[in-house]
């Protein structure tokens, strides 16, 4: 017996009750149960809707306040305080963010909520709720869309006073398109957005092929889609992760090379890595200038703004190759970044590492039931409106008989028994035909009430073959995939490369530095090649380059109009139609590799030369060290050819005298040996040896090269080796069409056709005009094949070589704007 002045007979005596308990065992499970509390109720996604407890309850309330898209917006704080009122038993902060992540379209691929005010950027955080608005979007109302059709279970809230939803219907798979990130207790998740065009058709293939290999998924979804841009190299990482859940990938910036100014190169990045922010980026810049880790930059400008999005404009000193600067950014700075995939999710309430395969079989599982619960729902809704509506039809052919049955009764409930009785109807029916007003007894209500129970039946019986059948239901999943891609899909934003992400290890960081492009441009030899549509590019020729070959495949802007071979410091002459020859180097320009010309990376003659005035023009590139003259002739007929040297150190030199109202219309460096060639609007053509024009100094003004009929203009000139295989391309100009309009009929003839003349005469017709044309829109000689493009620089297709050299020529299919040589 316990004695009476012990510790438990005091406790007892006073009525407290004392257990004894294993301390290791009690926070054992305590712990347990707090980190069941995080992963379940918190920090990790469902695999079925892909949201967390939070986000489910921020976008079903939001559905119950009727924030649709087409309602105004509502203050966040609001929506905030009504889920942390009903829902969501967790601090308002918590909410908030959530709402905000929900809503910024450069962290979710397919927003939810369609935020009005500051909801914040990649470098800086959101406005207080109470400075913001929100809605849902249109995406969101897919999400939670059927919750009224009994698709989903409800289960109480934190005080058992409401319900919630367990899950959203979720009409497309949210969890791969949207992404997931979260620490719990333990684990960790973190999932990369996706397209949502490529999802839903890779969870289609599964519906129809069940057994579908990872492969097979993934010629729908070859990798993620994140919101902004950017570019992932290397997919070994990523099928790593589609197969087990766990993989990691580099993503890089979208950076192009472009002509800053005159002469200065810049790298400006329109897209950078997931979740990297500008100011994060300029920052890294900066610390990398000062710590001499970078070279080679000369400024750092954010020009991003609303209407042109993100502009990183990051200036190149001269001399200094894009390309290697290029490369040690990606190195050295966040314009490079890694993404690490941890696809953890909630299945049947328990965590699990899910692959590709293993996400999409989870979401479509939920949606199959999602369409059978709703189906099941309409099948019964609908039967129970048409027993109503048969009731209605035996009352309404039999009105009169009903109303004495109903007047002759003591009260409602004696009335529905003899109603039951005599037309023997249920008491449903019998409550409802009481219930009925006067006004549905009309002729046209009748006429209403039996087309509606032809199309109930329709519709019971297509509901009932559609349950009767599981393909029906999976077909119908994947009818409904199909229409939410259409409705909110968007093409893909980030760009998937094969190539290898940066290393991994300190020493395979210091190789690929090692062998990282070259940070200033080697004075090596080069080709600056100058297409007709005014675009230039520079082909390096370092020893053991092969020359450039002549593209398999064209593409813009791919017709020459003149090669310099030079080196990439050298220093080169662009001659303008008023006369004037710009000194430059090439070494600004951008560099195509030889085997690959691509006129269309170039860039624009004019911004790089800083020529101001647009009705002036590059007609040609000239080497000023050459021993070679420059031979130039003017739309009035007049000819010259520069002695070589003397050009001044100065950038710019006039190299002709002009007359008024005279300009140069074509330029180029050749032996005495050549021919000069003329070809006028009236579609005469003179050639004569380049020996019969005596080279001149800077300041002279030329001599008469061709005798110009009456309201004529030289179209074209150049200087042409007469023993090459060249060819004369002539396209008329109808007299009474605005230029443009029409394309004018070409010919193509074989120069041997065309006999020489001595300078200034006349020359020879080189094309015959028919009714209705009085002058040539284009002319061009040189060596074949010629090429002709239209004015955006696509091609075009000329006539074959070898018409007569007076022949009138063929209709074009389309406007031709220039015509050059190929490569």
């Amino acid at each position: 017996m316990t004695p009476p002045d012990s510790p438990s007979s005091a406790n007892l005596s006073s009525g407290e009750r004392i257990e004894d308990i294993d301390v290791d065992a009690e926070m054992r499970a305590s712990y347990l149960e707090y980190a069941y509390s995080v992963i379940y109720s918190r920090a990790i996604p469902d695999a079925r809707d892909g949201l967390k407890p939070v986000q489910r309850r921020i976008l079903y309330q939001m559905s119950e306040m009727g924030l649709r898209p087409d309602r105004g917006h509502v203050k966040s704080a609001r929506v905030v305080g009504d889920v942390m009122g009903r829902l969501h038993p967790h601090g308002d902060t918590a909410i908030y963010d959530a709402l905000v992540r929900m809503a910024q379209d450069f962290t979710m691929r397919l927003p939810l909520v369609d935020g009005h005010g500051n909801f914040g950027s990649l470098d800086d955080g959101p406005a207080a709720a109470r400075y913001t608005e929100a809605r849902l979007q249109a995406a969101a109302m897919s999400m939670t869309e059927g919750l009224d059709e009994d698709v989903v279970d409800f289960v109480p809230n934190y005080d058992n006073q409401l319900t919630q939803p367990e899950v959203l219907p979720a009409a497309y798979p949210n969890l791969l398109v949207n992404g997931a990130s979260g620490i719990a207790v333990g684990m960790a998740t973190n999932m990369a957005p996706h397209n949502l065009i490529e999802v839903a058709a890779a969870a289609r293939h599964l519906l129809e092929n069940p057994e579908a290999t990872l492969d097979e998924l993934m010629a729908y979804v070859p990798g993620p889609d994140l919101p902004t841009g950017g570019t992932i190299v290397g997919l070994d990482g990523i099928k790593d992760a589609y197969a087990t859940g766990r993989g990691t990938f580099r993503t890089r910036a979208r950076v192009a090379i472009e002509q800053l100014s005159a002469r200065r190169t810049g790298l400006v990045v329109t897209e950078l890595p997931y979740l990297v922010g500008p100011e994060r980026v300029i920052e890294k810049i900066k610390d990398g200038v000062q710590s001499k880790k970078l070279t080679g930059i000369a400024d750092v400008t954010d020009l991003t703004d609303r209407k042109n999005g993100l502009r990183l404009v990051i200036g190149i000193k001269t001399g200094f190759s894009p390309e290697g600067v290029l490369e040690q950014l990606y190195r050295l700075t966040p314009l490079e970044d890694g993404f690490s995939i941890n696809n953890v999710a909630l299945v049947d309430g328990r965590p699990q590492t899910l692959g590709l395969r293993e996400l999409l079989r989870v979401y479509l599982d939920h949606r199959i039931q999602v369409v059978t619960r709703r189906s099941r729902f309409r099948l019964a809704r609908r039967q129970e409106r048409l027993h109503l509506v048969d009731g209605l039809l035996i009352a309404i052919l039999d009105i009169d008989e009903v109303i004495q049955v109903v007047r002759s009764s003591d009260d409602a409930a004696q009335a529905r028994t003899r109603l039951t009785e005599v037309f023997d109807l249920s008491v449903i029916q019998a409550d409802y035909i009481l219930e009925l007003q006067l006004r549905r007894l009309t002729r046209f209500s009748r006429i209403e009430l039996e087309n509606e129970r032809d199309r109930l039946h329709a519709e019971i019986a297509e509901l009932e073959t559609l349950l009767a059948d599981p393909a029906r239901v999976r077909e119908r999943v994947g009818e409904e995939l199909d229409e939410i891609a259409e409705r909110f899909g968007t093409p893909r934003r980030t760009m998937l490369t094969e190539a290898s992400g940066a290393p991994a290890t300190p020493a395979a960081r210091r190789a690929a530095a090692a062998s990282a492009p070259a940070l200033e441009i080697a004075d090596v030899p080069t080709l600056v090649v100058l297409s007709t549509t005014g675009r230039a590019v520079r082909v390096d020729l370092p020893e053991g380059t092969e020359p450039p070959t002549r593209p398999t495949r064209r593409s813009k802007h791919d017709a020459i109009r003149s090669t310099v071979l030079t080196t990439s410091r050298g220093h080169l002459g662009a001659v303008t139609s008023r006369g004037r020859v710009l000194r430059f180097t090439p070494v600004d320009l951008p560099s195509v590799p030889a085997n690959s010309v691509q006129l269309a990376a170039g860039a624009r003659i004019g911004d790089y030369l800083g020529i101001a005035d647009k009705k002036e023009s590059v007609v040609g590139l000239v080497a000023l060290d050459s021993e070679l003259p420059v031979a130039l002739a003017t739309a009035q007929g007049v000819v010259k050819r520069v002695a070589p040297g003397g050009y001044p150190a100065r950038p710019e030199a006039e190299v002709i005298a002009l007359k008024s109202g005279d300009e140069v219309v074509g330029a180029a460096q050749g032996p005495d040996s050549e021919e000069l060639v003329l070809i006028t609007s009236d579609a005469q053509l003179l050639h004569f040896p380049a020996s019969a024009v005596r080279p001149q100094g800077l300041a002279a003004g030329g001599m008469a090269g061709i005798n110009l009929g009456s309201g004529a203009r030289v179209l074209f000139f150049t200087s042409l080796d007469p023993g090459a295989d060249a060819v004369v391309a002539t396209i008329s100009s109808p007299a009474d069409t605005l230029t443009g309009a029409d394309p004018g009929r070409a010919k193509v003839s074989r120069f041997g056709e065309f006999p020489g003349k001595g300078r200034a005469t006349g020359g020879v017709r080189a094309h015959t005009f028919l009714k209705g044309e009085n002058a040539l829109a284009l002319a061009w000689a040189g060596p074949a094949p010629a090429l002709a493009v239209g004015p955006d620089g696509s091609l075009r297709t000329l006539p074959d070589p070898g018409a007569k050299r007076d022949a009138s020529g063929t209709p074009m299919d389309a406007v031709v704007g220039s015509i050059g040589r190929a490569l």
